[in-house]
């Protein structure tokens, strides 16, 4: 067995018994410092940065701690070879070049999992309360693209490994991928566009231009964001399909806008129908939650043969989704009032919507 493998190590001896129990003793006692004390001094450090408020810090160290582990393992290892073989291992070129490429492979795994966190809690990438990272879940998630191909680079070149006929396939597959993935890279390119953009974020509330898609931004990868709907549902979006399709960014809005119609019977008079707008104008402007700068319109805006239809549109300064349904609630009630006070007549809007399709029936 020590022959089959001497061509790894050639300057490898017969190891004796108790250089064989030596290594494995080395090994199992390195194996329990790393995995119970090692761990545990990290999980301290981590708690302390906690509570000094370093909070990146924090979580930097206790993403790298798996691959710190890992490398110090690895030597450990290396170390109890050693032993057997009575030579150490750095004084072969191979088994060097192995041992760096471990390193360089520890070291980018821990940057890779420290960025992959972040991608998936872009809400912590913050350096205190009053600033705001600029990087988003698709820029982390190209940079930990880059971070691979970096320590795949580095790795190669350990091994001396001839990288131009590599890139050069590579650039040539890429361009006969180009043409098939077309769909794809368009998608990559509208997410590319939305980071730099920035015409939202995670956790802003969206909806499209024709409402077929609303609701907040749970994630944003490589080719689809992630939405989370108004009815608890998850809807995953090309993002070349929302880079073409205008985006109302609703929670952007400063203030929201309330209109609703209503449906008055023709039996009533232009003075009755005027005073109503009118007496319905003024509780609005005395409301103190509605906007007194923004327009509100209070007015017939169609006349049937049935029915008037009364525009009621106006604005209240916050976009908190409750204090717009209690403003709303509030004018409900007061319209009630004051339509019952001068017992106005309203039209059901189902019998509306039968007259208007009998009169399409008889047109027709």
């Amino acid at each position: 067995m020590i022959d089959s493998i001497r061509w790894i190590y050639t300057n490898m001896i017969d190891p004796k018994l108790t250089d064989i129990v030596s290594a494995l003793v080395l090994i199992v006692i390195g194996w329990l410092l790393q995995h119970y004390l090692l761990k545990y001094m990290i999980q301290k450090i981590v708690r302390f940065f906690e509570k000094k408020s370093k909070l990146m810090t924090a979580r930097i160290i206790e993403h790298f701690s798996r691959e710190i582990r890992h490398a110090i393992f690895t030597l450990i290892v290396f170390f109890s070879l050693s032993i057997i073989m009575e030579s150490s291992l750095f004084s072969s070129p191979s088994m060097r070049n192995l041992l760096y490429s471990l390193m360089v492979f520890y070291f980018f795994k821990g940057v890779y999992d420290v960025l992959a966190y972040y991608a998936n809690h872009p809400e912590s990438f913050h350096l205190d309360v009053s600033k705001s990272t600029k990087l988003t879940p698709f820029t982390l998630r190209i940079v930990n693209a880059f971070i691979a191909i970096i320590a795949i680079v580095l790795i190669a070149s350990l091994w001396n490994f001839n990288l131009n006929g590599f890139l050069t396939g590579i650039g040539l597959t890429s361009v006969a991928l180009a043409f098939g993935v077309r769909d794809t890279s368009s998608h990559i390119f509208g997410g590319l566009s939305m980071t730099l953009d920035k015409p939202f974020q995670v956790g802003d509330y969206i909806s499209t231009e024709d409402s077929k898609i609303e609701g907040v931004i749970q994630d944003i990868n490589l080719r689809s964001t992630l939405i989370a709907t108004a009815d608890k549902g998850i809807v995953y979006v090309p993002n070349a399909y929302l880079m073409n399709k205008p985006i109302y960014n609703l929670t952007k809005r400063e203030k929201r806008k309330i209109q609703t119609y209503y449906y008055l019977s023709t039996k009533h008079t232009e003075e009755e129908i005027r005073n109503i707008c009118n007496e319905v104008n003024k509780q609005i402007i005395l409301h103190p939650q509605t906007s007194k700068d923004d327009l509100i319109l209070v007015y017939i805006d169609e006349f049937h043969a049935d029915y008037y239809r009364m525009l009621v549109s106006y604005y209240i300064p916050s976009n908190d989704i409750h204090e717009r349904y209690e403003v709303q609630q509030d004018i409900l009630f007061v319209i009630k009032q004051v339509m019952d006070d001068a017992a106005i007549i309203l039209v059901d809007q189902d019998s509306i919507k039968i007259n208007d399709s009998e009169r399409d029936l008889i047109s027709n």
